[in-house]
């Protein structure tokens, strides 16, 4: 009796024992959840220690997993720009040929053109920095500029249309529309009197590179809350360092900045600049075709050059062109009566529709016939655009003289301009937010 109660109590603990063991799991085999994107199911499965878990809980040596991307965007959840690239502005305009910006004028096809180096308007205290124009580029695209992020200068100044809006008005921060069609900016540094906008309101482009900014239609934005606002950036302290030797975050040195970048626009590699090299060179190779030719002769007959006188093919001043009559509300250059308007380069101005400073020419050809057809007897009409008896000129162009002009006027378009990646967005393109701006500068 005695031995067979041990027997019983013996099996009676093998058989507990064997309960246990099924509750547990054995210590020495752990299971492990692998994630669906490495296993698929998410179901758990045995992960034995063979030195490829680090404890993370994924399975994963640290040496397997890719590193985390960089951030896209900044500690303000705005955009991030590209602030390793430097250009190199000042090379890019010290490169202008000698016959752009000579004294002396120069002739071409027998016809003189005026040097731009007495029209150049960069005042002695703000010329050109490679670091304060790359701060100038950055500042040109930000969206931040606007009080509500979605609008930035380059907006509706944009580099392929050779920094002009394609869109006849603008559309400003909160989707109101300008008064006058944004103008181009190339050679903005090439008008002797230094003035811009339209009807040249602001005295010089340092002055006018902060006026859009606070326009209530155009951005919005007050330049005390934006000197807060860059200041909140991760970059922008180290981008004024560099450019004005501290951190200082002032409406005064984003627009010293912004006009440096905007002067750094200048165009010097079209078609036209190609062929005048070529005669400089007595390279006898025909650059310009012969309607091409054909419409620069017709732009000097016509005295078109007598406004656009310049290599830059810049106005020497504001002008009555006739674009509008004695009673229309906009009057330009002194209100009132005065009917004058400044004129941006031509260089570029296949690029740049539509025209005039209503955006109301769709097209060159549309230009042409204007002039041809179309100038309105405006008191202060310019006398290059009367006839002998006063009135406002009808130069009775052929259908193959308006298309010749139109060629020549292509031949002042420059590529390389318009796509040089100095000039183009420091921001990721599907980040860098853009709606529209400016009837600046």
């Amino acid at each position: 009796m005695k031995y067979s109660h041990v027997f019983l109590l013996a099996v009676a603990l093998t058989a507990l024992a064997g309960c246990n063991n099924e509750d547990e799991p054995a210590i020495d085999q752990p299971s492990a959840v692998i994630p669906d994107d490495s296993g698929g199911d998410g179901s758990p499965v045995n992960s034995p220690d063979d030195g490829t878990d680090d404890g993370s809980g994924d399975g994963q040596s640290p040496g397997d997993s890719d590193p985390d991307p960089e951030p896209r965007v900044d500690i303000d959840g705005l955009p991030l720009p590209d602030i390793e690239t430097s250009p190199d502005y000042e090379t890019y305009v010290a490169g202008q040929p000698g016959y752009f910006t000579s004294l002396s004028s120069t002739e071409f096809n027998n016809i003189r053109f005026t040097s731009v180096a007495t029209e150049d308007n960069t005042p002695n205290d703000n010329e050109l920095s490679n670091p304060v124009a790359k701060l100038g580029r950055i500042l040109f695209y930000d969206v931040r500029l606007s009080a509500n992020n979605t609008v930035a200068c380059a907006s509706c100044h944009q580099q392929e249309h050779g920094f002009t809006d394609p869109a006849q008005l603008s559309s400003g921060f909160e989707g109101g529309h300008t008064g006058r069609h944004s103008m181009g900016l190339t050679n903005s540094r090439y008008y002797d009197p230094g003035r811009f906008f339209w009807d040249e309101r602001a005295a010089t482009l340092e002055v006018q590179a902060l006026m859009p900014i606070q326009d209530p239609v155009e951005m919005g934005m007050n330049l005390f809350d934006l000197e807060t606002k860059l200041g909140q950036t991760s970059f922008y302290s180290q981008l004024f360092t560099d450019a004005f030797g501290d951190e200082a975050i002032t409406s005064q040195r984003i627009a010293l900045a912004m006009s440096q970048f905007m002067r750094a626009m200048v165009s010097y590699e079209s078609k036209f600049d190609q062929a005048v090299q070529a005669e400089l060179n007595n390279d006898p190779t025909p650059v310009l075709t012969e309607q091409e030719l054909r419409g620069l002769n017709l732009f000097d007959n016509l005295n078109c050059i007598k406004c656009h006188t310049t290599t830059a093919f810049v106005l020497d001043r504001n002008h009555n062109n006739g674009s509008v009559t004695n009673n229309d509300p906009d009057q330009g250059v002194g209100g009132n009566l005065a009917g004058f308007f400044k004129t941006g380069s031509l260089r570029n101005i296949a690029a740049g529709a539509p025209y005039f400073h209503d955006g109301h020419l769709p097209d060159l050809m549309s230009v042409i016939e204007f002039y041809n057809s179309g100038i309105n007897n405006h008191n202060n009409l310019s006398p290059d655009l009367r006839d002998r008896s006063g009135r406002p000129v009808r130069m009775g162009l052929t259908q193959a003289d308006k298309e010749a002009l139109v060629a020549f006027l292509e031949t002042l378009t420059d590529e390389g301009f318009l796509s040089n990646p100095i000039f183009s967005d420091p921001f990721p393109p599907e980040e860098a937010g853009t709606g529209g701006e400016s009837e600046t500068p």
